[in-house]
Parts: structure tokens; sequence; C-alpha cells
């Protein structure tokens, strides 16, 4: 059975992590970061590396909240 494809998320998840999924020409891509905001239909979303993704609403097929990131060894 494969696993449901859900979009758990809302504006009111700013500032939380989120793992996304959306379509592209090439077929899907996904994204884990911080949502920075939300507004006029594109999320954006701050990765680890604090590159700005920002996603067209309309072209999520799944998305929700994720656990904080582990820390990364080595750092304090």
């Amino acid at each position: 059975m494969a696993g449901r494809l859900v979009i758990a998320v809302t504006p009111a998840d700013i500032g939380v992590r989120i793992t996304t999924r959306r379509r592209v020409p090439e077929g899907f891509r996904d994204a884990v970061g911080i949502l920075e905001s939300w507004s006029g239909g594109i999320l954006s979303l701050r990765k680890r590396d604090g590159t700005l993704v920002e996603i067209d609403e309309d072209s999520l097929v799944a998305a929700r909240v994720v656990p904080a990131a582990p820390p990364r060894p080595g750092r304090r």
C-alpha cells in the first residue's frame, strides 16, 4: 500500500520546520526548512544552508510539520 500524500500545513505553521513535495516540470522536488511566510499563494521556506525557496501553493502535493533538525556533529 502506497503512502498518502497530504498537505498538513497552514499559514499558522509559520516559524516551524516543514517538509514539502511539489510538482515541477521534471517531476517532483522536495524541500525541508523553516516556513518563513505564506502570502499571496507563495510559501517561503528557509533551508538549513540559508537558501530561501519560494513555492507556489498550487504546486504542492504534500507537506507536513517535522521535528527540529538534529545538531550537526562537531558543532556546539
